[in-house]
C-alpha cells in the first residue's frame, strides 16, 4: 500500500511540475518564425503575471518593435500606441504608452542581462514598468539590477536577430518596423 501511495505521489509531483513548467513557456511569433521564451516567475512574479495577462488577452499581437538598436536590444510592448492593428496606433508615439493596468513595482533581481534576456522597459522611475519590454542582442551588464529581468529566449534567438534595426542617430527608432505576430503560452 505504501509503495502504491509513493508511486502516486511521485507521478502527481511530476505531472504538476511539468504543468507548471509549461505555464512559464511562451511562444513569440515573429515574421520569420517562433521564438520560445522561458519566464522567470520565481524572481519576477508580478512582471511575469502581467506579461501573461496581456499576452493571453491578445494585447501584444500586432505590436511593433519601435526601438531597435544594433548590438544592444529590441524594444516592443507599447500596447496603446504601438499596436499596428489598433485605432490608437501612432508610430511616432510608440514607446510612450502602456496598458490600462497600473504600473508595476520593480522586482530587480540578480539575473544578468545576457544575450536573449527579456527585461521590462521603464522610465526614470524604477516603479514605472507597465507593458513594454526589450530583448537583449548581447550582454548588457550595465542594466543589471536596474531593470526587471523576467525571461529569456531559449530557442529562436536567430529569429530575434532578424528584427529590423532602427536609426542609430535617432535612438533606435524604426520606420516601417517589424511586429509581434502573436505572443501566447505554449
Amino acid at each position: 500500500m505504501n509503495k502504491l501511495l509513493v508511486k502516486f505521489l511521485i507521478f502527481f509531483f511530476i505531472l504538476t511540475n511539468n504543468t507548471i513548467a509549461k505555464e512559464n513557456i511562451m511562444i513569440l511569433k515573429l515574421k520569420d518564425g517562433d521564438v520560445t521564451i522561458k519566464l522567470f516567475e520565481d524572481v519576477a512574479p508580478n512582471h511575469v503575471n502581467r506579461i501573461k495577462k496581456l499576452a493571453e488577452s491578445g494585447k501584444y499581437d500586432g505590436v511593433v518593435f519601435h526601438r531597435v538598436i544594433d548590438g544592444f536590444m529590441a524594444q516592443t510592448g507599447d500596447v496603446k500606441f504601438g499596436n499596428s492593428s489598433n485605432e490608437e496606433y501612432n508610430l511616432s508615439s510608440a514607446g510612450t504608452g502602456g496598458s490600462d493596468l497600473p504600473d508595476l513595482k520593480e522586482e530587480f533581481n540578480d539575473l544578468p542581462h545576457e544575450r536573449g534576456t527579456l527585461s521590462m522597459a521603464r522610465s526614470q522611475d524604477p516603479n514605472s514598468a507597465n507593458s513594454q519590454f526589450f530583448i537583449c542582442f548581447k550582454a548588457s551588464s550595465f542594466l543589471d539590477r536596474q531593470y526587471t529581468v523576467f525571461g529569456k529566449v531559449i530557442e529562436g534567438m536567430d529569429l530575434v536577430d532578424k528584427i529590423k534595426r532602427g536609426d542609430q542617430n535617432n535612438n533606435g527608432s524604426v520606420s516601417d518596423p517589424d511586429k509581434i505576430v502573436s505572443f501566447k503560452s505554449k
